[in-house]
């Protein structure tokens, strides 16, 4: 498995299209993070691409980096591991937070659920790309 460092946090690779991202305690992420976040994004995973964010820490948001976050198209699916109420609340209102790109995300409390959400969001896209006209 790949690992990488960021700044605030780490991403391990565990599929081409598919990084694990945890936040280090305490950061506040900023527009130079997200910018950070993005091109790494963009230069290491597949297109399209899947996130599991594990919210083990807890950390939080400037408001331009909370309009910036996650708005790259080849973004197809993000599942969010919370492990409390606070962090699903957060991260239920960066959901509603209107942005140029609408996320496709969930949140669960489970690891492992998390993945197979993910799994089938790739079988799904998969079934789409092969049969566009038949889809709705």
């Amino acid at each position: 498995m790949k690992e990488h460092s960021f700044s605030f946090g780490t991403a391990s690779v565990l599929a081409p299209d598919l990084a694990e991202i945890i936040v280090n305690e305490g950061v506040i992420m900023t527009k130079a993070m997200v910018t950070e976040y993005h091109d790494w994004i963009e230069q290491e995973l597949a297109d399209p691409c899947m996130l599991l964010i594990n919210k083990v820490n807890a950390y939080t948001y400037e408001f331009e980096a909370q309009t910036r976050l996650a708005t790259i198209p080849k973004i197809q699916a993000m599942a969010v591991v919370s492990y409390t109420r606070a962090s699903t609340g957060t991260t239920q209102l960066l959901n509603k937070f209107p942005r140029s790109q609408p996320w496709n995300l969930q949140i669960f409390s489970s690891r492992d659920d998390a993945l197979r959400w993910l799994d089938h969001q790739r079988k799904k896209a998969k079934i789409i790309s092969a049969n566009p006209d038949e889809m709705p």
